[in-house]
């Protein structure tokens, strides 16, 4: 389980090396310092790490309808989505919270700001805010398989793919992407929104500066529709049958 652990954390590791070696070739990226950068990659990826713990499973959704086990959790005296959940507990997934939590603290007192509580007290309240939208867009994606079975790999593209987008500064993205994913997909009320309240910079899309602390609301919003998108999908599941 330690060698396993520290695997993880070690192949963790490589996406903070492919950040500091961009930082070889330019003092910035997208106008952000070092710090700030591993500042974002740091809440990103422990929020992530803690939504992967508890509802990363929910993925295998699919896999359970085609091979029809779901039906036998249907049976049990237990929500399928907590039975889905905590099916299959490996510790590579707290090798993930190693990095996370290690570059963080690193950041942390190398950010050029002008430390207030309320900035103080943002940083923890992002981290559970980030944890609560991708532990929605966890169920939410999961749910999509009572339609798109084979769905799976698609699914990723929000999940993990969300994960690797919010560790870098939206503002290298293009206009209308950045629109997507704070309209469409939230990713940005992860830790872009909240991070740009701590880091004292101005949003590129011009959005209010009460969107700073929207955070805590959209995770809210996320998590409601996850729970009813989940329990319209087992409404309207049938069994795949022998």
């Amino acid at each position: 389980m330690v060698l396993l652990t520290f695997a993880t954390a070690a192949v963790s590791m490589l996406d903070v090396a492919a950040i500091m070696v961009m930082f070889t070739r330019a003092p910035r990226i997208a106008g952000f310092t070092a710090p700030e950068v591993l500042f974002l990659y740091g809440t990103s990826a422990l929020s992530f790490a803690l939504a992967d713990i508890l509802f990363g499973t929910t993925e295998r959704l699919g896999k359970h309808i085609r091979e029809g086990t779901l039906d036998a959790m249907l049976v049990r005296p237990v929500s399928p989505l907590i039975q889905i959940a905590t099916e299959d507990f490996s510790p590579r997934r707290l090798g993930k919270l190693v990095p996370a939590s290690l570059v963080l603290a690193l950041a942390l007192p190398r950010l050029d700001v002008d430390w207030t509580a309320g900035r103080a007290v943002m940083i923890p309240a992002m981290v559970l805010a980030g944890v609560a939208i991708f532990s929605g867009l966890w169920v939410l994606t999961a749910s999509l398989q009572f339609v798109l079975i084979d769905g799976h790999g698609a699914t990723k593209s929000v999940t993990y793919g969300g994960a690797f987008l919010t560790q870098y500064p939206l503002s290298m993205f293009a206009r209308d992407f950045v629109r997507g994913v704070t309209f469409a997909v939230p990713l940005a009320f992860v830790n872009w929104q909240p991070g740009l309240y701590v880091l004292d910079r101005a949003d590129p899309l011009g959005l209010p500066e009460a969107a700073r602390f929207a955070s805590p609301a959209v995770a809210v919003v996320v998590c409601v529709l996850a729970g009813f998108v989940w329990r319209a999908g087992l409404r309207h599941y049938r069994s795949t049958g022998s």
